[in-house]
Parts: structure tokens; C-alpha cells; sequence
């Protein structure tokens, strides 16, 4: 028989709650109403402008279904943009707005002080391990999942904005 309290999809399970909450409870308190997908999106859309629906899911790891309905919100938030490609007239990208970039900058720092919330009972080294950890684990799972990680690569040639999936494995990447 398992313990629970020592299960981690269990505890990995409540430490989302826990997070979710806190995201929810900071977003609130400062009169935003972002959840935390819908903040991963503008932040991934801010970093790279331009992507389409498909790519952003996978950028942050969710399914293109859901995706939808999250960029819907955005857009009627005024937040995100959908405007017609350059390089394919019947395809559409989405650009964060201004007010999208207003809200960003609000946001960051109290999803900042959330990271900090969600590790504050550990120590500086064992909050570096813990994330660490967190990107091995995550990212050998990564096609287990539903909705796996697809990071890509932006052509350096500015006329050419060709987007490339890139292997997550390649990189270390910085914790929402």
C-alpha cells in the first residue's frame, strides 16, 4: 500500500494547486485577470511576436484545442491581436497589443513574487536543485505528455521569419 504523502504525481498534483491559487490570489489582489496560461502566452508572445496558434501551444506546452479559447479571452481582453500573415495571406499571428504589454508589466513582478512564495521554505540551494530537478524530470517526460514542450528558433534573417521546432532537451529554460 502507498503512502500518499509520498507519492510525487500526487504531490507534484497539489503543488500546482497550490501555485495556481497563488497565482490566482496575486492576480486578483492587483486588479488583473490573467491566469497563468494566459500569461505564459503573452509572455511567449512578447519574446517572439508573430506566432501562430499552433506554435504558441506547443512554445508553452499546451493543447491546440484549449489554446484557442485562451487567445480568444486575450482578444477580447484586448490584449493579444489577430492579424492576417505576411508570408501567408490565409494564415493569421497574434502580436501582444499595447495594453497586452501594460498588463505584461504588471503582471511580471508579482508572477515573480509568486516563484519566490512557492520556494520560500527552502533554501537558495535547494530552491537552484529543486528547479533543476523539475527541468530533468519535465523535460524527460516531455512526450509523455499531452501537450509537449515545442521550443523554436527564429530565422536571424529579419525578411525571413520561418519558425523552427527546436529540441527542449538543447536548452535550459528559465521558469515561468
Amino acid at each position: 500500500m502507498s503512502d500518499l504523502e509520498t507519492l510525487p504525481g500526487h504531490l507534484v498534483r497539489r503543488l500546482h494547486q497550490i501555485s495556481v491559487a497563488r497565482f490566482a490570489c496575486r492576480m486578483t489582489q492587483a486588479g488583473l485577470h490573467l491566469t497563468s496560461v494566459q500569461y505564459a502566452a503573452m509572455l511567449t508572445l512578447r519574446d517572439h511576436p508573430g506566432l501562430d496558434q499552433q506554435t504558441l501551444a506547443g512554445m508553452i506546452a499546451y493543447d491546440r484545442v484549449t489554446i484557442g479559447g485562451v487567445i480568444d479571452r486575450l482578444v477580447q481582453k484586448g490584449l493579444v491581436s489577430r492579424e492576417v500573415s505576411p508570408s501567408d495571406r490565409r494564415a493569421r499571428v497574434l502580436l501582444l497589443s499595447p495594453l497586452g504589454r501594460e498588463a505584461l508589466d504588471a503582471a511580471t513582478p508579482l508572477v515573480d513574487e509568486v516563484q519566490a512564495d512557492l520556494l520560500s521554505h527552502l533554501t537558495p540551494e535547494e530552491c537552484e536543485l529543486f528547479v533543476k530537478l523539475l527541468q530533468k524530470t519535465t523535460q524527460a517526460g516531455n512526450e509523455m505528455s499531452r501537450a509537449p514542450l515545442r521550443l523554436v528558433a527564429r530565422s536571424e534573417n529579419a525578411s525571413n521569419q520561418k519558425v523552427r521546432t527546436v529540441d527542449p532537451m538543447q536548452f535550459d529554460r528559465k521558469p515561468l
